[in-house]
């Protein structure tokens, strides 16, 4: 013996429209989720192009604590070539 369906035809146009509509839905959530996918990929590299440009700031300016001192050396050194440039000529014009 054959089952017999117990549906009404309006009731099976329903189904097939609901069925219709949820296979939309669940297109539009792959084809959104694939988008997000792609935008975090794109941000996951612009995060870390800026990370690597931060590291190569921060090596690049480790050092700049100690520029103060190294005017000050430099002013000294200079005085320091002063005095023998002052013997020097000193010295050859004795």
């Amino acid at each position: 013996m054959t089952p017999v369906l117990a549906l009404a035809p309006e009731h099976l146009t329903f189904w097939n429209i609901t069925l219709g509509l949820g296979a939309v839905v669940i297109s539009a959530v792959v084809v959104l989720l694939f988008l997000l996918e792609l935008y975090v990929r794109d941000l996951d590299a612009g995060v870390q192009r800026v990370w690597d440009m931060a590291a190569r700031v921060a090596t690049q300016t480790a050092t700049t604590w100690m520029l103060p001192k190294t005017v000050e050396l430099v002013d000294e050194l200079g005085t320091e070539v002063q005095r023998h440039v002052d013997f020097l000529a000193s010295q050859r014009s004795s």
